[in-house]
């Protein structure tokens, strides 16, 4: 299962489109054990392309804090689950919380 979180700050970037980096993280949904972690630098934000880009890299779930309505549309498209509502945490906290089921979450943070 391959993991992506967009990044500021080391942390969960609340604005998805804007984030600095998307961590990737792979990791075992049966173990609960997190294999390995990649920070990768995606490309200059234009409507649909992350959904896309995130796809080819063959990410399954991503953790957001909030996302348009449209992107989910896209995402849901690509066969990617979405999360929204996860907080400002450090990835491999929120990633162990979501394979453990104890992940919790609010409200989708975007307002578009």
């Amino acid at each position: 299962m391959r993991i992506a979180i967009p990044l500021a700050d080391g942390r969960l970037a609340q604005h998805f489109g804007h984030c600095e980096q998307f961590a990737l993280i792979d990791a075992d949904p049966d173990t609960g054990k997190i294999l390995s972690r990649e920070n990768v630098t995606p490309p200059p934000h234009e409507p649909g392309l992350l959904p896309r880009w995130l796809g080819e890299k063959k990410v399954n779930v991503i953790l957001a804090g909030g996302m348009g309505q449209r992107a989910l549309m896209l995402f849901d498209a690509q066969g990617i689950e979405v999360v929204t509502g996860t907080p400002a945490e450090e990835p491999e906290t929120l990633v162990a919380a979501f394979l453990a089921q104890s992940l919790e979450t609010g409200q989708n943070a975007c307002d578009h």
